[in-house]
């Protein structure tokens, strides 16, 4: 039987699908990847938009923006889970991991909102204050909407890239499906660990259609068609 066969085999096995004598299942192993998740990228979504909208509204702290995006992907999200853990203890684990996700879910939405606040025409903006528009109006009804292809496409980058790095919670003995990469790794049962990131990858695939929806749905048609075109332009 080749490798290709034990994985299949392992993904069908019903053991591995149900939680018995206090082993987590495929699905427990989901929900704990997708709570690891959520709650970072909520987290950094909550911090790096609104500060991402400000900075590209009032145009002060560009290169604030830029130094700290290139700070934060230079963090190794694993170096700083392992100090985390040293400074809070294994009792916080679950706050350690979060910590070091939301670090590097920031950079990528704060890039993002920053650049699709700065880069909406001037021209209707001017044309919103002409209309006698409060600086908080041009933000919510003029720049925000506009803005939202970059948003969404910071969005999704940034779970996708929670999604892949939360397989590090396993380090620290937290769920999720890193639990069989890092646990498949040391008992060396390779199936297991490409199961494993077969999953990671099926869900971040999910993931990634279930937010592209959520744009086309929120986007209005018209920025849609501009997104494209400017894409095209590129």
């Amino acid at each position: 039987m080749n490798v290709f066969d034990q994985v299949i085999e392992w993904l069908t096995d019903p053991n591995n699908w149900k939680t018995t004598l206090g082993i987590a299942g495929i699905p427990q192993r989901l929900l704990e990847h997708l709570q690891l998740t959520g709650v970072a990228v909520l987290i950094a979504a909550v911090i790096a938009i609104p500060l991402g909208a400000y900075i590209g509204h009032t145009g002060r702290g560009g290169t604030v923006v830029v130094g700290i995006v290139n700070s934060f992907r230079a963090l190794p999200e694993l170096g700083v889970l392992i100090l985390l853990v040293l400074v809070l203890g294994l009792t916080l684990a679950f706050e350690a991991v979060t910590i070091a996700l939301v670090l590097l879910a920031i950079p990528v939405l704060l890039a993002g909102t920053y650049a699709g606040v700065r880069n909406v025409d001037r021209a209707v903006v001017d044309a919103a204050r002409g209309m006698g528009m409060s600086e908080w109006d041009v933000l919510v009804k003029v720049e925000l909407p506009n803005a939202l292809p970059l948003i969404f496409g910071a969005l999704r980058s940034a779970t996708l890239q929670v999604i892949a790095t939360a397989t590090i919670a396993a380090v620290v003995s937290l769920g999720g499906f890193g639990r069989y990469v890092i646990d498949g790794n040391a008992l060396r049962e390779f199936p297991q660990m490409a199961g494993g990131a077969l999953l990671i990858a099926a869900l971040a695939i999910v993931v990634e259609l279930l937010l592209a929806g959520v744009q086309w749905l929120v986007v209005s048609p018209g920025l849609r068609k501009n997104s494209r075109g400017r894409a095209r332009v590129r």
